[in-house]
């Protein structure tokens, strides 16, 4: 069965990261679109995106692109808040097909959180110099004040495993105090390795802030333009046809690992592959 464009409503959705943050993302789908199949490719040799320039994010973001077209995706989800900030605008306007990012929904669900107006970031340096969580934000309303944190150490952190170590958990009360100090009633976890400290950061911030995850609700906003488009399976998964597949530039058993660690599905195997070549 196919849509009017010819693609099957059984193509994959196309999901990728600079490395492991992502599976947040794919998570999510999985829980929310059980009858979704997905190729995922964590850019586990270049990691982290934080750091890099706006030129050289949307020439990953080229790359990973083309590579998932070749595995026949119908749709794109840039599971990386830094490169949903710096190169979303850019792919869209060149590839012929959906594609989304973390930052928007996000940005929305955010703004329609806060009771007193006042919202704070948390991301990596680029994700917070971009701005882009502001810009959104004051688009929905003009009235919230934004305070944007970058938390570099985050990323290495849950790269690492340390998840509930001591040592991220003093990172996390350090990065964190700034902000709380603003009086923040709701704060974006913005980038897409931050839900899996989300218990960490929910016990240093307290129950007076209202955490996003911007992961659950690309999901769910996956799930509308799927929709929309008339492209989103109505059946189960097709027998005999791997639902979940993944590939990586680097490092594939030390990701696999950490993959089986967080999905609700194990992982048998991730195959590298050589994303310059694309």
């Amino acid at each position: 069965m196919c849509n009017k464009n010819g693609s099957p409503y059984e193509a994959p959705i196309g999901v990728f990261d600079s490395g492991v943050g992502g599976l947040t993302v794919a998570r999510e789908i999985m829980r929310n679109l059980p009858n979704e199949r997905i190729v995922y490719f964590g850019d586990t040799a270049r990691v982290p995106y934080g750091s890099k320039s706006k030129d050289t994010i949307i020439r990953y973001s080229r790359q990973i692109i083309r590579f998932l077209q070749t595995q026949g995706v119908k749709a794109i989800v840039i599971a990386c808040n830094t490169a949903s900030a710096l190169a979303l605008e850019e792919v869209e306007k060149e590839f012929d097909l959906p594609i989304i990012g973390v930052v928007k929904p996000g940005a929305r669900v955010a703004a329609g959180t806060t009771k007193n107006g006042r919202i704070g970031v948390i991301g990596t340096e680029s994700t917070i110099h971009s701005h882009m969580y502001r810009q959104l934000i004051s688009s929905y309303d003009p009235g919230i004040t934004v305070y944007g944190k970058a938390c570099p150490l985050f990323v290495p952190l849950v790269e690492e495993g340390w998840l509930k170590d001591p040592v991220t958990e003093e990172v996390a009360k350090r990065y964190l105090k700034d902000l709380l100090r603003q009086d923040i009633d709701t704060l974006i976890l913005g980038c897409t390795h931050y839900p899996l400290l989300r218990s960490l950061i929910a016990g240093i911030v307290g129950d007076q802030v209202q955490l996003v995850n911007p992961a659950y609700e690309t999901a769910r906003e996956l799930g509308c333009l799927l929709e929309q488009k008339g492209i989103a399976n109505p059946g189960e998964k097709e027998p005999g046809k791997e639902p979940y597949r993944f590939f990586v530039s680097d490092a594939a058993d030390k990701f696999k690992n950490f993959a089986n660690s967080i999905l609700p599905y194990d992982i048998e195997t991730t195959r590298k592959i050589n994303i310059e070549e694309y």
